[in-house]
Parts: C-alpha cells; sequence; structure tokens
C-alpha cells in the first residue's frame, strides 16, 4: 500500500455542505489532513544545520549529575547537546554521525537513545493539504440571522455544543479565566477575533527544534501553514463575544505551544518540549490532536523506538504530576486499539514506509496510548462513533463530538454541517473533522471542571471528567454507510466500552456537580 503524504492524521479537512461524493473521505482506513508549520525563526535555524545531521533523543537518570557526564560523552561521539531536560532526564541532542545512538547506549547512565527522525533537519516540504473551505460572508450572515438572543453570530451551525451540554453550561458559567488550557500543536493565531481575548501570550512558546523559542509571535502559523492548531484553540476558548463561534470553555485562557515543522512532523523532540513547558507553566490541560512522527506506533523492542516512547511518557508523566491533565485524540483510521493485529502502512512517514503488521499492546500510538493521557474518541451528529474514529475497550477514554459525513449523520437544523465549526487564521472561520476536534470538547470540560474546583489535582479532573459523561451504550450492529455489513465491533458496557469509553462528555455536570 502507498503510504499518504507525512501528515498528522488527527484530522480531516472537508468543505462546507458535505455531499455523498465527498462523503467517501470517512470510510475507515481513509485519512484527510491537515499541514504542519514551523516559525520562521525555527525553519531559519534548521537550514543552517549540518544536511546530513538527525535529531537524537537521550534518556538518562533525571539530575544534573548524570546529564552532565552523558554530555560529555554526546560530545565525543560526535553529537552536539540542544538541550537537557535534566528534571525528566531527557537529553536532545544533533549528531551526523551514524553510529551516534549506538555508541551512546553503551554509555553508563544512558536508558535508552534512539534518532527522532528518518530525514535530515532541514525541512523537507511545505505543501499544505485538505484547508477547509471559509464559510462566506453569506453564509455567516444566514447563520446569524438564526442566532437567538445571548448566541454568538455563528452558534446556530454549532450542534456540537449542545451535543454535549455546553449551550447549558454556559447558563451556568464560562469558565475561569484563572484556567489556562494549551494547544500543542500546529501553531495559534492569537489574532483572531474568537481567539484574542482570551489569549495567554505568556504562557506560549514555540517548540519546534526541541528547545523553547519565546519570540513573541513565534507560537503563531504563518499564512502558507497549517490552520488545525488556530481551529482547536477555538473550539476550547473561543470568546463569547459577540463574534463568530463560541468555545466550549469561553471564559479560560489559552496559549499555544507550537510543535509542528513546516513539513508538519511531530517530532519527539517538540514534543518533549512542549509537555516541560506546559508543566513549567501552569498549563491546566493540554490538547495533544496529532501522533508523534515518523512511526504510528512505536515499538518498544526497536531501541530507537523505545526511546521515543520513554522521553514524551517521562514528559507528560512529569506534566501530570506538576497538576497537567493531558487529553490526546485517538486516531481517524478506525483502527481497533484493542486488538492484537493491526496494519500500519505510514511508518516511517518521513523515509520509506512498509506494511508492518504490529500489536497495539507492544507498540504504541504516542502520546495518544502512554499512561494517564485521556484518549479521545469522536462521534457525529446522531452521537454515533464517528466512521473514522479509532476505538478500543480499555483504550478509549471518552468520546466527543468530531464530525462525520453529513450523509452519515447529518445534524438538526439551522446546522447543515456534519463537521465542526471554528476559526481559521486570519480573522475566518471554517468545518473541520476528525479526532482532532473531538478532544478540544474534552478539553474544553476538563477545563471547565477545573473552573469549579479550582483546587482538584490532575488526578481528580480526570476521575470527574469520567464520572460526569452522559453513558453511552454500544451501537450495536454498527453499520455506519447503511450498506449491511458491520463497520466495526465495540465491546463492552453501557457504562464503559471501546466506542465511547466511560461515555460522553458532559459539559453541563462540569459546571453543576
Amino acid at each position: 500500500m502507498t503510504a499518504p503524504q507525512p501528515r498528522h492524521r488527527r484530522v480531516l479537512a472537508l468543505p462546507l455542505g458535505m455531499a455523498m461524493a465527498t462523503a467517501l473521505a470517512f470510510l475507515p482506513n481513509v485519512s484527510a489532513s491537515a499541514a504542519g508549520t514551523a516559525a520562521s525563526t525555527s525553519t531559519s535555524s534548521a537550514a543552517a544545520a549540518d544536511p546530513t545531521s538527525l535529531s537524537y533523543v537521550v534518556n538518562v537518570r533525571p539530575g544534573h549529575g548524570t546529564s552532565e557526564r552523558v554530555q560529555k560523552a554526546i560530545d565525543r561521539a560526535g553529537g552536539s547537546v540542544v538541550i537537557a531536560y535534566d528534571e525528566i532526564g531527557v537529553i536532545v541532542a544533533h549528531s551526523s554521525n551514524p553510529d551516534f545512538a549506538m555508541i551512546i547506549r553503551k554509555v553508563p547512565g544512558v536508558d535508552s537513545a534512539g534518532n527522532t527522525r528518518n530525514a535530515p533537519l532541514p525541512a523537507q516540504s511545505t505543501t499544505d493539504v485538505g484547508t477547509p473551505e471559509v464559510l462566506s460572508s453569506e453564509q455567516v450572515a444566514a447563520a446569524d440571522a438564526q442566532a437567538t438572543d445571548g448566541q454568538d453570530p455563528l452558534e446556530p451551525l454549532q450542534w456540537d455544543l449542545p451535543a454535549i451540554k455546553a449551550d447549558k453550561a454556559h447558563e451556568k458559567t464560562l469558565g475561569s479565566p484563572k484556567v489556562t488550557v494549551a494547544v500543542i500543536d500546529t501553531g495559534v493565531d492569537d489574532t483572531h477575533p474568537d481567539i484574542a481575548p482570551n489569549f495567554s501570550a505568556a504562557q506560549s512558546t514555540n517548540c519546534v527544534t526541541g528547545k523553547p523559542d519565546t519570540t513573541y509571535g513565534a507560537w503563531r502559523p504563518t499564512a502558507a501553514e497549517s490552520p488545525h492548531g488556530t481551529h482547536v484553540a477555538g473550539e476550547i476558548a473561543g470568546a463569547k463575544n459577540g463574534i463568530g463561534i463560541t468555545g466550549v470553555a469561553p471564559g479560560v485562557k489559552v496559549a499555544g505551544i507550537k510543535v509542528a515543522t513546516t513539513a508538519g512532523y511531530f517530532y519527539t523532540e517538540a514534543v518533549v518540549c512542549g509537555f516541560v513547558w506546559a508543566a513549567e507553566h501552569h498549563i491546566d490541560v493540554t490538547n495533544n490532536s496529532y501522533y508523534t512522527d515518523p512511526w504510528y506506533f512505536n515499538c518498544t523492542d526497536d531501541p530507537n523506538q523505545k526511546a521515543l516512547v520513554d522521553a514524551i511518557t517521562r514528559a507528560s508523566q512529569f506534566a501530570e504530576r506538576k497538576g497537567t491533565v493531558n487529553v490526546a485524540a485517538a486516531g481517524n483510521e478506525s483502527y481497533d486499539l484493542a486488538s492484537h493485529s493491526i496494519t500500519d502502512p505510514v511508518s516511517p512517514n518521513d523515509g520509506t514506509p512498509t506494511d508492518r503488521v504490529i500489536d497495539p499492546h507492544r507498540c504504541f500510538d504516542i502520546p495518544t496510548q502512554l499512561p494517564g493521557v485521556v484518549t479521545v474518541a469522536a462521534t457525529g451528529a446522531k452521537g454515533l462513533k464517528s466512521s473514522f474514529s479509532n476505538y478500543g475497550l480499555g483504550v478509549i477514554d471518552i468520546a466527543a463530538p468530531g464530525g462525520d459525513a453529513t450523509a452519515y449523520q447529518a445534524p438538526e437544523p439551522p446546522a447543515t454541517s456534519g463537521l465542526i465549526l471554528g476559526p481559521l487564521p486570519g480573522g475566518r472561520w471554517g468545518y473541520m473533522a476528525g479526532t482532532s476536534m473531538a478532544t478540544p470538547h474534552v478539553v474544553g470540560v476538563a477545563a471547565l471542571i477545573k473552573s469549579t474546583h479550582p483546587h482538584a489535582s490532575a488526578a481528580l479532573v480526570k476521575a470527574l471528567l469520567y464520572a460526569e459523561a452522559s453513558a453511552t451504550p454500544c451501537t450495536d450492529p454498527y453499520d455506519i454507510n447503511g450498506d449491511g455489513k458491520v463497520d466495526a465491533v465495540c465491546e463492552g458496557s453501557r457504562n464503559h466500552n471501546g466506542f465511547y469509553g466511560w461515555g460522553t462528555a458532559d459539559a453541563l455536570a462540569a459546571v453543576t456537580r
């Protein structure tokens, strides 16, 4: 099977007015995507790198002493240290020595080491794929005419808000400005009128190189880059200000942590940086709508892939220990993540991918399958598992609206699309779909829980998130396209199953219980 272009696959971006012809994009194992991004300052520094150099993570025992000794060994092995996160024992290094990882693994104090990529450091592409269609002024006006008192102009098109009772929750509270969520993603356009009122620049950064770049505006996507992170940020915390859409938690703060390269890759060093930044900057909830490139599944019997799992596990757990709830998208390939056999045709997506059969109990989608991370499946306008959403008993923790083909799950009027409406860079709005869009709904509900229970630990916020979810029984049989064939099998009970986890996220319960 020929692998698709290398992009994060937690989002399906499709135009307004989805018809049956384009509904094919939602069939299982068919994905669309949005390109990633990097700040111009990061792109420039990457271009100056040795064209044969790769990036590595070296995992050591936490603490400055071990790290300092290993850094000297890295230098002797022909490497250079980008940054050392001593608090979690992760060192980011560059080297053009093809034997670098093998040499470093033999150094006393090194637990694991591996290359984070297969392509050299300079970016390979700036192509954007799947850009959503922008709402026209006529469409905005038509939606505004349907809005009732207290609704933002585009809120009538947001079927996803009443699906999780967010509209009712907003009658109680919009969330607390003392709560901050971070969108670890392709960048956030904080100048958008739906995002600007709630944006926290002090808690935002660019982590693309693995080291925070705090240059003002470094967290933004350029005009040619993906709108993904901006859309996600608006879904979570789009301000209720008489403009555009309304977020699930329109009163909380939102920060942008940019981790995707210009070519759209979410590499380990950037993701580690993102989690550590969140931990050290008082972020209450992180949104992770991506998988970490270049491996869709990282197998721990491979020394390179094991190092990537180790590094991001350390970073995500460090953030949770600091009080951060980490929420991640389950993916869009209709995989059963609880099965014992999945064919992964896209890895490594920055090299030469081959079909490989993996066991998801041993090979992990990260950060989705990491301990402590809240894993989110997507639902459509009828409340059923989205046709594309991954699933699996014991893997999926909760479900939320991520959209689906209108031909499969059409919303009630005045909403016209089965996809999720959100802001796009440049003061625009458009539809997107995927577990990428489900995850920010859960992040918004978690932010409302934290607003209601400001002293709650990360563990308690997660417990309340699950306990307050609306129990959603298995869809059995699940024949989403109506062709008489079962498309996926749901296992489990009404209160906990492979399609919906502990249930569908409930924003009203978050602010009343």
